[in-house]
């Protein structure tokens, strides 16, 4: 985080703040500490208040996911949907399993946070959720899959990795990850024809 200016600093610790507490408890000043930021740059960074730093931290995190997908197809050593979303999925398990459960994702919490009281974060959300689910389409399609059913399987695994997020912080466990990994898989699979996969 060090090699980050203050501004991107704060933006970075907004989404971690988030992600673990939500909107509502996150300060401007929690964010600023975290960030080892003086708390005046503040304003001048985010002259829209809370509000701008919030939208920007969901913004960075839809892109973050987004990248992280070209990673976790360089870390496979054949690209299949099922091994990419073992990957999306077993992010999510190692932090679990080595750091606990507080966190979940900012774009989620935002969305749930924010999404009828604030437009500006529901659209903030719309468009990182947006910009994730293009990433996995493409490396879908990348793997064969034609191009209009990539769209709704990028949904569908995105949807069932929220949904298993959210079981896995109420029960304190990775059984329902490792569940939807397991069973979408074969599912994920079968959407590359034949021929591309032989």
């Amino acid at each position: 985080m060090s090699e980050r200016g203050p501004r991107e600093r704060m933006v970075f610790s907004a989404a971690q703040l988030i992600r673990r507490d939500g909107v509502g408890p996150t300060g401007m000043r929690d964010v600023a500490a975290h960030a080892q930021a003086p708390r005046g740059s503040l304003q001048h960074y985010f002259p829209g208040g809370k509000e701008q730093l919030v939208n920007e931290a969901v913004a960075w995190a839809g892109r973050y996911a987004g990248n992280r997908i070209a990673r976790f197809l360089a870390a496979l050593p054949e690209p299949t949907p099922s091994g990419l979303f073992a990957e999306m999925v077993r992010q999510w398990t190692d932090e679990y399993e080595t750091s606990g459960f507080a966190g979940g994702c900012p774009v989620a919490a935002a969305t749930v946070d924010c999404a009828e009281s604030t437009a500006s974060t529901r659209e903030a959300a719309s468009a990182a959720f947006s910009t994730w689910t293009g990433s996995v389409a493409e490396a879908l399609t990348g793997m064969g899959v034609a191009e209009e059913r990539a769209a709704a399987l990028a949904t569908l695994m995105i949807s069932s990795l929220e949904g298993a997020i959210v079981i896995a912080r109420a029960e304190r466990d990775v059984r329902a990850l490792r569940t939807v990994s397991g069973e979408l898989g074969p599912l994920l699979d079968a959407a590359v024809p034949k021929t591309v996969a032989d």
